[in-house]
């Protein structure tokens, strides 16, 4: 008999239940029905993201909320004198993390990945490139690639068990900054501040580099962030002294690029990071001159680019990196000078919406950021 018809039967004389079994039945009622209502765990879930601190030459662990998209500071690694810490990469099975400290340091450190997300470091940094900046572990999650900016040149490093082997250095442009791979992992790209794109066929069975037919490719004056869409059709771009955002279609079977019609298109001041969601649907473009955020849907059979309303949404201070949460939902921004993290939400538009509480404080002006999922 259920508790509703046991207490009816009671009130009405029909049989007793005790005062005691009453009670009971009454708290394990209203616990079942706060675990199908979702209960506060669901609300306070969160999973782990890495932010590098420059300037404190340190490692931030971050707590995101997976209901709300707050953001909290769990930890730090010690400050190492002589680092600055920018790029950041995480080990496919989420064992190790990988920070390049850029010049004088010129080094990558590694770090463990503890069970509650801590970090320890991994022995001491070691020596890569002249000037490394951007890093990313390549589809197959065999090798770790670094843009060296003072060299011109993209490391390649096998993977061990928190090893790194160099496998060889692939010629870029002038002064080397962001690299994506092409989703399947056959190309890689590279902005280079000549404005030009590198393109590179990848080898995944021995982590060679070849530069594809055309290469380098003409984007725009500034250029830095690059971005690809999942469906493997196109390459975005940011211009940061034009202003602008470029798109080309990529050819899957060379790795080419091509323009589209229309492109560039414009964007705030100084676009630096770009982004997509998790849909391909929405394309954001992270502007550190003008501290906005330009938000727009792709036209999945051309490229172009149409500007959402509301945009630009504002955002803090310089923000220099943009990050789209891997689940889905939020849109991370790191600003610069407000040294702090704007979280936005987004809906069935792409419109942004900053999440309560936003823009969240970290403890000095942030690098960039990895989410774990």
């Amino acid at each position: 008999m259920s508790f509703r018809r046991a207490a009816d039967a009671a009130r009405a004389g029909i049989f007793r239940v005790p005062r005691r079994l009453l009670l009971v039945l009454s708290f394990s009622a209203m616990a079942a029905l706060s675990v199908s209502c979702g209960g506060s765990s669901k609300s306070d879930a969160t999973h782990q993201a890495y932010l590098t601190l420059p300037q404190k030459g340190n490692v931030a662990l971050l707590h995101i909320n997976d209901s709300s998209g707050a953001i909290s500071v769990v930890s730090q690694t010690a400050p190492v004198v002589g680092t600055s810490p920018n790029g950041v990469a995480l080990d496919p099975g989420k064992k190790f993390l990988y920070v390049s400290n850029g010049s004088p340091a010129n080094s990558v450190s590694v770090y463990n990945i503890g069970g509650d997300g801590t970090l320890t470091q991994n022995g001491n940094a070691l020596p890569v490139g002249s000037g490394p900046r951007f890093m990313v572990v390549d589809p197959s999650g065999k090798y770790l690639l670094i843009t060296n900016s003072f060299d011109n040149n993209v490391s390649v490093y096998s993977l061990g068990s928190g090893t790194l082997t160099l496998v060889g250095n692939a010629p870029a442009d002038k002064n080397p900054n962001e690299l994506v791979f092409f989703p399947s992992g056959e190309f890689v790209y590279v902005s280079n501040s000549t404005g030009f794109i590198s393109a590179y066929a990848f080898n995944s069975g021995n982590g060679n580099m070849t530069p594809v037919p055309g290469s380098p490719f003409p984007s725009g004056g500034g250029l830095a962030g690059l971005a690809i869409d999942q469906t493997k059709h196109y390459l975005f771009a940011a211009n940061a002294t034009d202003n602008t955002v470029s798109v080309f279609t990529i050819d899957s079977g060379t790795g080419v690029l091509h323009r589209i019609s229309g492109s560039p298109f414009p964007a705030g001041t100084g676009p630096r990071a770009l982004t997509m969601d998790t849909t391909n649907a929405f394309l954001y473009v992270a502007n550190q001159g003008s501290d906005n955020v330009s938000a727009f849907s792709l036209d999945p059979a051309t490229g172009t680019l149409i500007p959402i309303t509301g945009s630009p949404f504002s955002a803090g201070t310089e923000p220099i990196f943009i990050v789209a949460e891997p689940a889905g939902g939020f849109i991370y921004v790191g600003n610069q000078k407000g040294t702090n993290i704007t979280s936005f939400s987004y809906d069935a538009t792409g419109k942004l919406t900053a999440v309560s509480g936003s823009p969240f404080t970290v403890p000095s002006a942030p690098g960039a950021l990895v989410i774990v999922h």
